[in-house]
């Protein structure tokens, strides 16, 4: 019974964590107007496991569940830094204030009282999905670069460390891509600030439309951009990076008057071309910079990686 949706899927999703088949019934039920995908956990070990599967927009979570208690989830749903900021709705026939003190007390924002009403049900989500969805837009401007509208840093070191914990996981490869604007400053001094922004906004543009739906692009910070490069190997990144470099060399970009000739240098960091220990989110961008830093000191307008040998890393090829 574990993980069964019953209706289609839709921006938000509810987890119900109850022990009774009957509410399993009737929740859905009286939410059906809603059109939200409700996943269902009939145990809080389970309701712990789904919570970190589908991280769902809202858990209604029954209070009174034999082995672990719907009290004692809520600690740990609230302890868990991926689930801390899941709102939580209570499912209870306990009256009792100190109970409610203590649910509360925990990070519940709400409960409903069993038998509960429908109309009563609805509201009480329907407030609780609507604060979660303004929290999440909120939390999403947050890690927009303004300039550009790619991601920011902030993003950027959240979802590294995603993706490298991942990789643990399974088997995989993945690749960091640094990709920094050739001679930006004699941009900035020749043309003006405003012709600045309009190449680090084009070069933004450029690199996104050459990335992959699953490539995550980032403002890294000034002229310099960041790809995270998910199920991708040293080779293949190699070939992205080129595609980047020749892409950009290729464009015209203009002050207005006449154009400019913009070029990028690219380091690439692999996980297969890495001791396995150091296959760590400030591992990799730390050999990320390494490489692109050779590659603006060899002549700019190239990429440049690492590889990994017996001694340890080294240097690797030059591609321009």
């Amino acid at each position: 019974m574990k993980g069964n949706v019953v209706t289609q899927t839709l921006s938000q999703s509810v987890l119900l964590v109850d022990d009774s088949p009957d509410i399993h019934l009737l929740v859905p039920a009286r939410l059906g107007s809603e059109r939200l995908t409700i996943h269902h956990a009939y145990n809080a070990v389970d309701g712990l496991s789904d919570a970190k599967t589908h991280q769902p927009d809202l858990i209604l979570l029954d209070l009174d569940m034999p082995d672990i208690d719907g009290l004692t989830l809520c600690a740990q749903l609230k302890a868990d830094k991926d689930l801390v900021g899941i709102p939580v709705i209570f499912l209870t026939g306990i009256l009792d204030v100190a109970t409610k003190v203590k649910a509360f007390e925990l990070g519940a924002i709400d409960y409903v009282t069993k038998p509960f009403d429908g109309v009563e049900l609805k509201a009480r989500v329907r407030s609780a999905l609507r604060t979660k969805r303004y929290h999440d837009m909120l939390s999403t401007k947050a890690q927009i670069d303004a300039l550009t509208g790619l991601w920011n840093r902030r993003y950027l070191d959240d979802h590294l460390g995603a993706e490298v914990s991942a990789l643990r996981r399974r088997p995989g490869a993945l690749s960091l891509l640094m990709v920094d604007i050739d001679h930006f400053k004699h941009i900035n001094d020749t043309y003006g600030h405003p012709v600045g922004d309009s190449v680090i906004q084009e070069v933004a543009e450029e690199i996104k439309q050459m990335s992959r739906k699953s490539d995550i692009v980032c403002r890294y910070g000034g002229e310099e951009f960041a790809v995270i490069l998910k199920d991708t190997d040293s080779a293949d990144a190699l070939i992205i990076a080129e595609r980047l470099r020749e892409k950009i060399f290729m464009r015209d970009f203009s002050d207005g008057r006449k154009k400019l000739r913009v070029t990028v240098s690219i380091g690439i960091a692999s996980s297969d071309q890495l001791a396995p220990d150091m296959v760590l989110p400030g591992a990799i961008i730390e050999a990320a910079d390494r490489t692109l830093y050779r590659a603006k000191t060899e002549g700019r307008n190239r990429i440049c990686f690492q590889a990994h040998s017996a001694q340890g890393i080294t240097s690797g090829l030059s591609w321009h």
